[in-house]
This record gives C-alpha cells, structure tokens and sequence, in this order.
C-alpha cells in the first residue's frame, strides 16, 4: 500500500470516526436535555451557592456543546466529497444536523434554555426528532447487515438499504448524497444564516443599552 493510499485511509477513518461521535453527541444532548428532574434532585443535595450555581451552568452549557459539536460536524461532512468518501445515512442524517441547528439556535438565542418556555419545548422537540433520525440512519443504513449475514441470509431489504441510502454507495447512494446536498446544504446555510442574525441583533440591542 502506497502512501497516498494510506493517507486517504487514514483521512475516511478519521471523518467516519468524528462522524459517528457527532451523532452519538446529537443524542447524549437530547437525553440530557430531557432529564430536568434529576438535575433538580440532585441540586437539592448541593449546598454551598457557588456550586448550585455552576451546576446550573453545566447543565445547561454541556447540552449546548454536544449539539455544538454535531452541528459542525454535520457540517463537515455535508458536502459531495466527503460523502462519497464515508458512510452517511442519506437523507436521515443531513436531516437530523438540521433540525440539531434549529434546536440549538432556539436555546441559544430564542429563550430555549427557560424550562417550560414554548422555546424550550420546540428545541427539545427537534432534537427528539433529529435524534430519532440520526439513530435510524446509524442503525438501519449506516450499520446495516453486513456481507457476513447476507452471505447466509438473502434479504432484499438489507440489499436495498446498502446499496441506495449509503452516501457512498455507487451509483444509486451518491446520486442520492448530490440530490440530498442540493436540498440539504442552503437550508443549513439558512439556519445558519439565522442563527446568525439573532445573535448579532442581541449584540446590538446589548450594546445599546443603558450603561449601569
């Protein structure tokens, strides 16, 4: 094997590696984002106020962070290079990068951290959604039946699922992965470009606010 080979190796490791932790994140954020009465019991157990408050803060912080995390990574690999390189469940998984953003810019920016809040609601709603597809696509296209059990099994249905709804799957799953970008990708760039707006007009309207 010749170095660029290895290279090329080495790089669809390292992007299918970050890949399937960035799903793994989407999802570890959605189940700790749901489990607000364990944050609360074990509040309840802490005394000093330093570390109530910082508690609070890390409660919230980390959910943001994994979904951070999945969001760029979803980036990432959304592009017709990188899908073509590695195994991307498509459309389950550009869809669940989506909906994680529009999650996260609700939390970060629109109220979403206020438990009880409609914001907080919708943001966790999105990411219930985003992780039921992320978790479908990992399991049912990305992880599907390998060639050990179809040696043994015929199965149409494993078959189809190989061969079409993996990114890099020739030819059905990449023209798949291009039609899936050419949706996928501007409607990322719109959320983005909203979560951008929201956080420059929160900017401005602190900036213009009243000195204390």
């Amino acid at each position: 094997m010749n170095e660029e080979a290895v290279s090329k190796a080495l790089e669809v490791w390292s992007l299918q590696s970050l890949f399937d932790a960035a799903i793994l994140a989407g999802i570890l954020a959605t189940g700790l984002a749901m489990v607000q009465p364990y944050y609360q019991a074990v509040e309840k157990h802490l005394t000093l106020r330093v570390s109530i408050e910082l508690w609070r803060v890390s409660s919230v912080v980390v959910v943001d962070v994994l979904l951070a995390f999945a969001v760029v990574i979803g980036y990432l690999v959304l592009n017709p290079d990188i899908m073509s390189d590695i195994k991307v469940a498509v459309p389950f998984c550009p869809v669940a990068t989506i909906l994680f953003a529009v999650a996260l810019i609700l939390r970060l920016f629109h109220g979403g951290h206020e438990v009880g809040s409609k914001n907080y609601f919708r943001s966790l709603y999105l990411m219930l959604a985003g992780s039921l597809v992320a978790m479908l696509g990992f399991t049912l296209v990305m992880e599907a039946a390998g060639h050990e059990y179809l040696a043994r099994h015929d199965s149409p249905f494993w078959l189809y699922i190989k061969t079409h709804l993996r990114s890099n799957a020739d030819p059905y799953g990449i023209d798949l992965s291009h039609n899936t970008f050419l949706v996928c990708f501007p409607a990322l760039l719109a959320v983005l470009a909203w979560g951008a707006w929201s956080g420059w007009r929160k900017v401005y309207v602190s900036s213009k606010a009243p000195k204390q």
